[in-house]
């Protein structure tokens, strides 16, 4: 089974219960996370331990349960090396800000258990805003009124529980875009490539001439040869062909950074910014991989996570986000998982804006929030409210 195929039928699986999500969903502490993955037997436990370890902000532990699906040394040829060194490293959010004003179209990916990439969508919205840009189109968004309750909630769906996924929403809506989901999930492989792609053309219709962001997982954002033959075409190729728009592609997904520097893409390294690049040449030609490769128009490259008081320091990249440091004496017991949700959210099933877990004897993890008024929940090692009160940050 292709990795490709593998995330198709876990996603078919996951998507199938969103139904039965409700207000019983608890965020988890790390051992109670660690546990369910000893004991479960299904193929798919380390995904589905990756997307609860990010849920509640453990990064590092992200991508150590996500790398045991296995992962190895990645290598470059010599000519993947003189190709490379023929492009130079440009701001990415800048160059693809600029290109957006010549686009109707972009469709950017991410790899679900990479918060970071839905940061670095995120990044993007104020600008594309500002550009003509007023609807938003998300894979993992199954909730029909979201546009008018202005925030999501844990039934809005699987992925958006995510804390950064959350704010995206959040921060999407308030600039003033139109949300739609635009999945299918009762078939996978070529049929929901089709099927995705058919939902957002009917969108499309109802909204002529608009300028769209698609924001989608993995694979589907390929318009060229994706890399699961029986699908033919993946969503972004069949988007293509059904409007006779051409969309502009974005990859974040093929140089994502490991939990073990060893298998970490040499390009990161190579590249050496502390911001994530694309690559352009002297002819503006971007870097979409191997030489003739016709995936995706461009692919992004990510620095390697630096931590700030153990939080990845790219949660500060967006917005006027400040470190919030927990009043160590409101912290008598551990663990401790502390939440902070917008104002009004927590009793209406919100998703926080930011989660960490506090162990006895580690320094005292710094919350990251943007200016607003929040709502902090302190629950202990059985899931009790033990403190509750509200801040604001200016």
């Amino acid at each position: 089974m292709s990795k490709t195929e593998f995330l198709s039928i876990l996603f078919l699986l996951v998507t199938a219960n969103i139904v039965a999500q409700s207000k019983n969903f608890e965020y988890r502490f790390s051992i109670d996370i660690d546990n369910a993955i000893e004991k479960d037997t299904v193929l798919w436990k380390y995904q589905m331990g990756a997307n609860e370890y990010s849920f509640v902000g453990n990064y590092q532990k992200t991508l150590e349960t996500w790398d045991k699906n296995g992962v190895g040394i990645p290598k470059i040829t010599e000519e993947d090396s003189l190709c490379f060194i023929g492009f130079a490293p440009v701001n990415a959010k800048d160059y693809i800000i600029e290109r957006s004003k010549n686009e109707q179209i972009i469709i950017i990916n991410e790899a679900h258990t990479y918060p970071n990439h839905r940061t670095f969508t995120h990044s993007l919205l104020q600008g594309l805003y500002d550009n003509g840009y007023r609807y938003l189109g998300l894979e993992a968004l199954f909730d029909t009124i979201i546009n008018e309750r202005k925030y999501p909630i844990i039934e809005s769906g699987y992925y958006t529980k995510e804390p950064e996924f959350g704010n995206l929403i959040y921060t999407a809506l308030n600039i003033g875009f139109t949300l739609f989901g635009y999945d299918y999930f009762e078939q996978g492989g070529k049929e929901r490539e089709i099927a995705q792609s058919r939902n957002i053309v009917n969108f499309l219709e109802k909204h002529p001439h608009s300028k769209v962001l698609i924001h989608c997982g993995h694979d589907h954002v390929i318009k060229g040869t994706p890399n699961n033959v029986s699908w033919e075409k993946a969503m972004a190729g069949r988007l293509k062909e059904y409007t006779q728009i051409n969309p502009f592609t974005i990859d974040q997904t093929q140089y994502a950074e490991k939990s073990d520097k060893k298998n970490t893409h040499p390009y990161i390294a190579m590249v050496n910014k502390d911001f994530p690049v694309i690559l352009i040449d002297e002819n503006e030609n971007l870097f979409n991989g191997k030489k003739g490769n016709d995936q995706v128009d461009v692919r992004i490259i990510h620095p390697e996570t630096q931590y700030i008081n153990n939080r990845p320091n790219w949660l500060l990249s967006v917005g006027n986000r400040k470190e919030y440091h927990l009043e160590s004496s409101k912290v008598t017991q551990y663990p401790l998982l502390v939440l902070a949700y917008r104002k009004n959210e927590f009793d209406n099933n919100g998703v926080p804006a930011d989660i960490v877990e506090i162990l006895e004897n580690e320094n005292i993890p710094s919350l990251i929030l943007d200016k607003g008024s929040y709502e902090i929940i302190m629950k202990d090692r059985n899931y009790n409210i033990v403190i509750r009160y509200e801040i604001k940050i200016e």
